[in-house]
């Protein structure tokens, strides 16, 4: 509200001296009401108000600032007063331009919104999180739920109902097993009638790069190792059963593996002790002395150990390590036999 001045002049004298002001005084009029010019102040603050604007609430009068720090809400999102119209919801107040869904940020004040476990969020978005936490889908043309299998176009799911083959001499309704070639949706007769390879992973048409493996065909980056699902990506691959595997993973389930440097053994392979190991690997632990198939050498901790080097051993040592190995029956008395490597191509 805005405050008006006047002086006694514009009036008569008896209802200057009837009101208790002096003639040459100015007088203050507030709504029809008189006031002296140091009588007209905030009830808060007990000051003038700056510009002669006021708000008014139950009887009394405040400054701007007092009246918002006392009355006018604070918006839950900017932290500011709210003066004007007034947004309530979530058990807090807002602007109105500042009450967004919390997935989109689209302005919720005219078009109403929905509580999702403590958040707010308009109609669509409220219906997409429904579905995703039921496993569903949204159509993305009619915001509907999918309750059957989803037609998957550009990466995008709809009902399948929404379209037609494009095949201008069929033009039947699809379903969810139309295929897409070049932006455009065929029913699975149509298509299998082009000719057009489908790969064995996602089941999707393959209209670039194609490869053939496994009695299948395939989009280049879906041809993978079954271990490390990395793409092969032209390399060379092996086959198990089935299954592709890349060379590293096939020589450790179906292959041989060398035990110190962990690569894959392609040649002569020396087998002992429950290892497998590449012939200029295969030394005594102690020593490095290398083995061979007509060495002769000794276990200790499932390591390969000459017999010199076992012979330094303290004989305490020794003992013990004969009676371990007698009590667990893993191999004979090391004082009878020693073992022997196996070598194979």
């Amino acid at each position: 509200m805005v405050v008006d001045m006047f002086y006694p002049g514009s009036v008569s004298n008896s209802e200057i001296e009837r009101e208790g002001f002096d003639r040459d005084e100015p007088i203050l009029n507030s709504q029809g009401e008189a006031y002296h010019d140091d009588c007209l102040v905030c009830a808060q603050c007990f000051r003038p108000f700056p510009e002669g604007t006021y708000y008014e609430f139950e009887g009394r009068k405040y400054c701007e600032y007092d009246f918002q720090v006392l009355y006018a809400p604070c918006c839950a999102k900017c932290k500011e007063f709210i003066v004007g119209r007034v947004i309530k919801a979530m058990n807090t107040s807002w602007h109105p331009d500042h009450f967004q869904c919390e997935l989109c940020g689209r302005v919720l004040s005219d078009i109403g919104f929905m509580r999702n476990q403590g958040r707010a969020l308009c109609h669509p978005c409220n219906e997409r999180v429904k579905a995703e936490a039921a496993g569903k889908y949204i159509c993305y043309r009619c915001k509907a739920i999918i309750d059957d299998k989803p037609l998957k176009y550009k990466n995008e799911p709809y009902h399948p109902y929404h379209f037609n083959c494009s095949n201008p001499e069929c033009g039947r309704e699809l379903d969810s097993d139309a295929r897409e070639i070049r932006e455009e949706l065929y029913c699975l007769r149509c298509h299998d009638k082009m000719g057009i390879p489908i790969c064995g992973a996602c089941r999707r048409p393959v209209e670039d790069r194609v490869v053939t493996a496994l009695g299948k065909h395939w989009h280049v980056e879906h041809f993978v190792c079954a271990k490390c699902e990395k793409p092969f990506l032209g390399t060379k691959h092996f086959e198990k059963k089935g299954l592709a595997y890349c060379e590293l993973h096939y020589h450790q389930l179906f292959g041989n593996i060398d035990f110190v440097s962990g690569e894959v053994i392609e040649d002569i392979c020396v087998t002992a002790l429950n290892k497998t190991w590449k012939p200029e690997n295969f030394v005594c632990w102690c020593c490095e002395t290398p083995l061979d198939e007509r060495s002769k050498f000794l276990e200790m901790d499932m390591l390969p150990v000459c017999k010199k080097c076992y012979e330094r051993f303290p004989g305490e040592l020794r003992r013990r390590l004969t009676r371990h190995y007698e009590s667990a029956q893993r191999i004979r008395p090391l004082a009878a036999e020693s073992s022997v490597a196996q070598i194979s191509a």
